[in-house]
């Protein structure tokens, strides 16, 4: 019967209207009342119904780890006559003026433009996906797609740190450690990656089905 009038309204039938709910792992679609994915052992949900509530809870709290993180020193340096600290900012522009204006282009990317995008590419998906949107429904899931994608990269500096900090420990000549900022960095990146995790993808395609005719508003 809903198939029918789902027919008769000239649209597509969706799984969930189909009686059957997809695995977020591995992507295997399942009867509906089925608990848990046969293939992988995911556990199987046809909607997430505090999905956006988890979302802005990391988001939240991923911006609370990323303002100190740019505040506070990334890379405290100490040597025999000085000692030195630097901020992410800072670091990258202390790299420029000796020439390696490539490295300073990656640290500002990684740690400065895809942070920044990240909180307002998963900003914008949570709010579409109540109040809609004039982008298509496609371009919105290419987006959630990018973001969950480029997220493995947003710890570039926390690297560069590690791997200084073990490298160069020269007694009482030279030490390089790690600043405080270099924590909650890393803090904000896995906060924000477990938003953007948190965030059920479905619910964009909910948003173009509740507007009338099939349009997005």
């Amino acid at each position: 019967m809903v198939r029918m009038e789902i027919a008769r309204a000239g649209r597509r039938l969706t799984a969930r209207e189909a009686g059957l709910v997809a695995c977020r792992r591995c992507a295997r679609v399942w009867p509906m009342g089925r608990d848990r994915c046969g293939r992988c052992g995911g556990k199987l949900s046809s909607r997430d119904t505090k999905s956006l509530q988890k979302v802005w809870a990391w988001w939240i709290a991923g911006i609370v780890a990323y303002i100190p993180a740019n505040i506070y020193p990334m890379l405290v340096t100490n040597t025999l006559v000085s000692s030195s600290e630097s901020t992410i900012i800072g670091g990258a522009v202390e790299i420029a003026k000796y020439g390696s204006y490539g490295v300073a282009a990656i640290i500002l990317i990684a740690s400065v433009l895809i942070p920044v995008g990240k909180f307002l590419a998963i900003a914008f998906l949570a709010l579409s996906s109540v109040r809609g949107s004039s982008v298509s429904p496609g371009r919105r899931t290419h987006l959630y797609e990018i973001v969950e994608f480029i997220g493995r990269w947003s710890m570039i500096d926390v690297f560069v740190v590690a791997i200084l900090s073990s490298l160069v420990q020269l007694s009482v000549v030279a030490s390089i450690r790690p600043g405080p900022a270099a924590l909650t960095f890393a803090l904000s990146v896995i906060f924000t990656m477990l938003s953007a995790q948190a965030f059920d993808p479905r619910l964009i395609w909910d948003a173009e089905r509740r507007a009338p005719n099939g349009k997005t508003p």
